[in-house]
């Protein structure tokens, strides 16, 4: 059984050092995509009338509620 030293360091492992390095380059470029393309929202212009129309729509008017259906 090896005694572990108390000064040992994580840092002295190879996989954390390649797992921290891959970690910083990853988010450098998730953080250097969102500054690219997502910096502003994209609204359209008319974008509450159209979302009013989709949703509430026009008014159901007598003529326009389906009937049942004549067996034939």
């Amino acid at each position: 059984m090896s005694a572990r030293q108390p000064s040992a360091s994580a840092w002295r492992i190879p996989l954390v050092r390649e797992i921290a390095v891959i970690l910083l380059i990853k988010l450098t470029l998730l953080l250097s995509i969102k500054a690219i393309w997502f910096n502003e929202p994209t609204v359209p212009g008319d974008g509450q009338q159209r979302v009013e129309a989709h949703l509430f729509g026009p008014a159901a008017t007598p003529s326009s509620i389906p009937t049942e259906e004549k067996p034939r």
